[in-house]
């Protein structure tokens, strides 16, 4: 289990049920490292300012993660953490690599509007 303190994403149980008891959810499947820590932190700080958002993270290399690594929307993906934005249970934005907490919040703001 990922050290933040988000909501963990344990399973593929668990991804299943945090998109349909919650209408926006962001996910960060990664490691505790350089790339990844950033983005945790900031989804931390967003948890009070967007309530109507839910914030996992999910540990990267589990298998069940294979929900998130393997998603058509990863496919290219290179670098930790792989971010995912889903709306209504579904996939609205996608992203990979260390980013800002500007841009994580230019992503909230544009899709979960």
């Amino acid at each position: 289990m990922l050290h933040t303190n988000l909501h963990h994403v344990l399973s593929k149980k668990g991804h299943k049920q945090v998109l349909e008891e919650n209408e926006n959810v962001m996910i960060c499947c990664g490691r505790m490292g350089s790339m990844c820590i950033p983005v945790y932190a900031a989804m931390t700080e967003f948890e009070g300012k967007y309530p109507h958002i839910k914030f996992a993270d999910m540990e990267f290399d589990i298998p069940d993660a294979e929900v998130i690594r393997n998603a058509p929307e990863c496919r290219a993906f290179m670098g930790l953490p792989f971010v995912m934005y889903y709306k209504n249970g579904k996939v609205v934005k996608a992203t990979t690599s260390i980013q800002s907490k500007e841009q994580i919040e230019g992503i909230l703001n544009e899709v979960f509007k």
